[in-house]
């Protein structure tokens, strides 16, 4: 599918410029209310402005996103977060999160969106999955030593990226996802910054234990399930157990 499934992170090319802002707005919101408004401090948050100026997201509304997701002014965040557990297709597990300003919309949507898989209880596949930070980053030359960096950074682990893999990872360069101890995450982004890698990531995610043994037919028919999913505008991340 030439997608990388594992997080499912990538920004939705055919999607309407309006979905692809509204989601990055609330990222930026969420960062600045769990992290504070200081972009310079916040890893979480310099990773998703730099991914809004990318996307060409105005000055004027990152702005007010990380005001309102701070709380400074007279706006207020309002947004719940939801998770929903269950299974795609050929039962593979799945986790994912949602931020809305009203449930009694978005939870009917989203089960409607499980017709072809299967919704569980909460708790009912996490355990499927490791929960832990996640820092994708890639460095201009391309044998950057990813493994050295995952060690100075204090990253248990790491696996190289490509631009197939993550849209934000440029062709030709070294790309990497690296995996943290969740108290890490920030710190091992920092360090990464600090040291020639450009950061596109920094989030707490869910990595799956294992990966089910799937065709090309049936790999194809869960990735139209996790992109349905995803493309819901009150979806913020879709974990999945597939490569």
């Amino acid at each position: 599918m030439g997608r990388q499934w594992l997080h499912a992170k990538r920004e939705v090319a055919n999607l309407k410029k309006g979905q692809v802002v509204g989601k990055l707005v609330k990222e930026m919101m969420v960062a600045a209310k769990l992290g504070g408004p200081d972009v310079e401090g916040n890893a979480r948050l310099f990773a998703v402005v730099e991914k809004a100026r990318r996307a060409s997201v105005t000055r004027d509304v990152i702005e007010k996103a990380i005001k309102k997701g701070a709380g400074i002014g007279d706006e207020k965040l309002v947004l719940d977060q939801l998770v929903f557990e269950g299974y795609a297709p050929h039962k593979v597990p799945v986790i994912v999160e949602v931020l809305t300003d009203n449930n009694n919309r978005t939870a009917p949507e989203i089960r409607v969106l499980f017709k072809k898989g299967q919704l569980g209880i909460a708790g009912s596949n996490k355990f499927l999955f490791d929960h832990v930070g996640i820092v994708e980053a890639h460095h201009p030359d391309p044998a950057a030593d990813a493994e050295a960096a995952a060690i100075e950074a204090g990253a248990n682990d790491f696996v190289a990226l490509t631009h197939d893999e993550n849209d934000d990872i440029p062709a030709g360069v070294a790309g990497a996802r690296f995996l943290t101890e969740r108290p890490a995450t920030a710190s091992a982004a920092k360090w990464l910054s600090a040291n020639g890698w450009t950061v596109v990531t920094c989030e707490l995610g869910h990595v799956a234990k294992q990966i089910p043994s799937l065709t090309e037919a049936q790999r194809v028919e869960v990735g139209e399930f996790l992109q349905a999913l995803e493309d819901h505008d009150d979806v913020h991340r879709v974990w999945a157990a597939i490569k």
